[in-house]
């Protein structure tokens, strides 16, 4: 009678693990569902980062049609013949290459500015890129501890039934009790990272209050993502001047070098004389013609003003070149790291592809085959099962920080 029940209670053990293996993983909560494309076009609508740079933008193009700037005119009241005050006007102009070269400058400003609008385009395109996948892997987390926990439930359930039975140990009931209760805490933990990532992606969307989940399943996406990887690390160039030719960051740091310049030759143009024009009264009271033109030149003879405002201007210039040089450095840094993560990542996400994930379907299959026929223990089950679970959430570590790195690889180069 006792092995009757033996047996009844393994096999209803085993009825419900079938059950559960074989569940799928839908979530039963209604949520706001947003793809990656869909975030990225709302993000670079509403950031704020962006809605500054368009400002700059417009500030530098604002200053470029001011470029033609003379001096304020003089307007005075002399009295040449000492007999009389009369008012007069006295106008200074430079010569038509300040204009010029002021215009240049504040043309290669216009440029800076949009450099500097690309970069911030690119980083808000970063961040959103991260926070959605941020979101994608608690999502895959939270659905992977929720079987895990559905499933250590009913296991926790079926020990008490078979310790009653004398089927299995105290040890073996207490192991399982206590495996279960670690399961839901990490789901509870899982829970509230998958909130947070709501709220990340929330707010770089302008929806902070929303529930959003993800379009596409971050564990169904490795096999994708696995071909894709291996494409891209085929097509990369060998230099890191050549991979980085698009960085944006670079493109910014090259034209703060050739604004710096067109400064030194805005500082060496107004060194040059300047036209005077004044036109006042220079006759006697009884004079036929009492106002007359009078030219002048404007002699630059403070010249240690110049010679300093030329040399602050050359510093500036030899400073953003030492900071292009010191950009370069960094993004090669860090093209190089995000270079090896991406090789790194991509060989593990092939092993997983190939062989960690069968391996963990056929311990779930074999585990239970070999419990069915007696040739497994109970705890040899459990243990079992914990591998093949470490196996698969590790695949899901694997294709999060593949993509990680993919994502920073991408916006190093421009993409």
């Amino acid at each position: 009678m006792k092995s009757l029940t033996m047996k009844n209670g393994t096999c209803w053990l085993l009825t419900l693990l079938g059950l559960l293996l074989g569940l799928g993983r839908a979530d039963a909560w209604a949520q706001t569902v947003v793809s990656l494309d869909s975030a990225e076009a709302q993000t670079l609508r509403r950031h704020p980062r962006l809605r500054q740079s368009a400002q700059e933008i417009e500030e530098q193009r604002a200053l470029k049609r001011g470029a033609f700037a003379p001096a304020n005119p003089d307007f005075l009241f002399a009295a040449p013949t000492g007999e009389m005050w009369a008012p007069g006007v006295v106008q200074t102009i430079d010569l038509p290459h300040v204009y010029r070269q002021q215009a240049r400058v504040a043309q290669a400003g216009i440029t800076l500015a949009e450099r500097n609008r690309d970069v911030s385009r690119a980083t808000v395109l970063r961040d959103t890129r991260l926070a959605y996948l941020g979101l994608q892997f608690a999502e895959a987390q939270v659905r992977q501890l929720t079987y895990q926990d559905s499933l250590f439930r009913v296991l926790r359930l079926a020990t008490e039934r078979l310790f009653a039975a004398g089927e299995v140990t105290s040890l073996q009931r207490i192991s399982t009790d206590a495996e279960a209760r670690q399961i839901t805490v990490l789901l509870q933990q899982a829970t509230a990272d998958r909130q947070a990532a709501q709220r990340r992606l929330g707010l770089l969307l302008g929806r902070p209050a929303e529930a959003l989940a993800t379009s596409t399943d971050l564990s169904r996406t490795g096999t994708e993502l696995a071909q894709t990887g291996v494409a891209l690390l085929g097509s990369l160039p060998a230099e890191d001047s050549t991979a980085l030719v698009a960085s944006p960051t670079l493109a910014a740091a090259t034209q703060n070098v050739a604004l710096s310049q067109s400064g030194i030759s805005l500082v060496r143009a107004r060194r040059t004389p300047a036209l005077t024009i004044g036109y006042q009264n220079q006759a006697l009271e009884n004079s036929a013609l009492k106002y007359r033109f009078q030219f002048g030149v404007s002699v630059p003879i403070w010249f240690w003003t110049y010679r300093s405002q030329l040399q602050a201007a050359t510093a500036r210039s030899r400073a953003a070149s030492y900071q292009l040089q010191t950009q370069r450095l960094e993004l090669s840094t860090q093209y190089q790291q995000a270079l090896a993560d991406t090789r790194k990542f991509s060989a593990s996400l092939g092993y997983y592809e190939q062989t960690g994930l069968p391996q963990s379907r056929a311990i779930i299959s074999q585990s239970q085959r070999l419990f069915r026929a007696g040739e497994a223990s109970y705890l040899q089950l459990i243990m079992s099962l914990n591998q093949a679970f470490a196996i698969q959430n590790t695949y899901l570590t694997t294709i999060r920080d593949f993509r990680q790195a993919l994502i920073e690889l991408n916006y190093l180069r421009g993409q």
